[in-house]
C-alpha cells in the first residue's frame, strides 16, 4: 500500500464550530465526503489503550498509548493533523504497514495522508513513542473508488416493492433538477443489486418537521424492508440534540441510537454508513453519530440476529406525510 506524507496548510482543516450543531469540516470537505474518525469532544468510535484524553479539542496520547479504530477502513485516504509534539516522531499502523511520521520544525501543519485511495486502507492505529506524548488535532477519513448508484435522470438499476398493495402507496420520482423525490407512503425502491461490506454516501433533505425514511440495507431478498435500517429522522426531544426522536438520524433503527440529531430538516445533510461484518458505522455532516458491533448470533434474518449475507439496499417512504429528497448516491464496497 503507498504511504503518503504531506504538509497540509491550516486550511486544509476545519476549526472547531462554536455552534455544535454546525459541521466541524468545511464546505469542500464536506463535498469531497470526508469524515471525522476524530469529533473533537470524544474518543467516541476509538479502542484507547493506556493514558488517552480530550482537552480542547486536542487528542492526547500519553508515552506507548494508542488509539486503534475497531474495524478495517474501506477504500480512501487517511488525513491526520498533529500538535504539540516537540521534537518527537510517531508512528502510525495502517494495513499492516507501519508510517513513521517526523515532527516538523517551526509552525508548519503537518498531516500524514495514508492509503492510494482505490484500496481498503485496512488497519488504522496511532501509537506514541517511548518517552514523548502525542497530541492529534484532527483526524479525516475521506472514501474513495465510489460509483453512483442513482443517475439523475431515471430508475435504472431500482425496483419498486410490488405485491402488497398496501405497501405500494409512495411515488419514486426523478425531479428536473437530478433528485429523487419520495412522496407518500408506505413504500419501498431497492436497488437491483446486492450489497455486503460496504461504505454508502448520500445527501438529504427532509421537505418537513421530523418527517421519517430510512436507508435499509442487507435486505432479505423478496422481502419489504426486512433488513438493518439506517434512520433518517431529525427530531429530538426537550430542546436537546442528544435526545433524538424515534432513534434519529444515522442510527441503526432498534440497535443503537444516534448519539447526537446533526442534521436539520428542510436543509441538505449528507449521511455515510459503512458496513464490514459485524460493524456498523454511520456519519451526518462527516460527524460520527453511531457506530455498533452487533454481537447476536448469525442469523439469515436480520431481526433475529446477525445477517452478513449481501441483500438489496432499500429507500423508505414511511407514510402519508413523507416528502424527501435524495441526491448523490454512491457507493464502494470491499471485495
Amino acid at each position: 500500500m503507498r504511504a503518503l506524507c504531506l504538509l497540509l496548510l491550516a486550511a486544509g482543516f476545519a476549526p472547531a464550530a462554536d455552534d455544535k450543531t454546525k459541521p466541524l469540516l468545511t464546505d469542500k470537505q464536506l463535498a469531497e465526503g470526508r469524515l471525522l474518525l476524530f469529533d473533537g469532544e470524544s474518543t467516541f468510535g476509538w479502542k484507547a489503550t493506556g493514558a488517552v484524553t480530550v482537552e480542547k479539542g486536542v487528542l492526547k496520547l500519553a508515552p506507548e498509548a494508542s488509539v486503534e479504530w475497531p474495524f478495517t477502513l474501506g477504500p480512501g485516504n487517511v488525513a491526520l493533523k498533529f500538535a504539540d509534539l516537540g521534537s518527537t516522531s510517531f508512528k502510525v499502523e495502517v494495513g499492516g504497514g507501519t508510517v513513521v511520521v517526523a515532527n516538523p520544525k517551526g509552525d508548519v501543519l503537518t498531516g500524514c495522508m495514508v492509503g492510494d485511495g482505490t484500496k481498503p486502507v485496512g488497519k488504522l492505529k496511532i501509537t506514541a513513542p517511548k518517552d514523548k506524548a502525542v497530541a492529534l488535532s484532527a483526524i479525516h477519513f475521506r472514501p474513495q473508488a465510489t460509483a453512483p448508484i442513482f443517475n439523475g435522470k431515471d430508475l435504472k438499476g431500482w425496483k419498486k416493492f410490488e405485491g402488497d398493495e398496501k405497501k405500494e402507496i409512495s411515488e419514486f420520482e426523478v425531479t428536473d433538477a437530478k433528485e429523487l423525490h419520495v412522496s407518500n407512503g408506505p413504500g419501498d425502491l431497492r436497488t437491483e443489486a446486492k450489497y455486503a461490506d460496504f461504505i454508502l454516501q448520500f445527501e438529504c433533505k427532509t421537505n418537513g418537521e421530523a418527517l421519517n425514511s430510512g436507508i435499509f440495507f442487507r435486505c432479505i431478498p423478496g422481502e419489504y424492508q426486512n433488513g438493518y435500517e439506517c434512520q433518517i429522522h431529525n427530531g429530538f426531544k426537550d430542546g436537546d440534540r442528544t435526545k433524538p426522536s424515534d432513534f434519529g438520524t444515522g442510527s441503526i433503527y432498534r440497535r443503537i441510537a444516534a448519539r447526537k440529531v446533526v442534521a436539520n430538516d428542510k436543509e441538505w445533510f449528507s449521511v455515510t454508513l459503512m458496513a464490514k461484518g459485524p460493524n456498523f458505522a454511520t456519519w451526518v455532516n462527516g460527524y460520527p453519530v453511531a457506530n455498533w458491533l452487533d454481537e447476536r448470533p448469525k442469523d439469515d434474518n436480520p431481526r433475529k440476529g446477525l445477517r452478513t449475507e449481501p441483500g438489496h439496499l432499500s429507500i423508505q417512504g414511511h407514510d402519508k406525510t413523507t416528502d424527501i429528497l435524495f441526491r448523490n448516491l454512491r457507493i464502494a464496497e470491499w471485495k
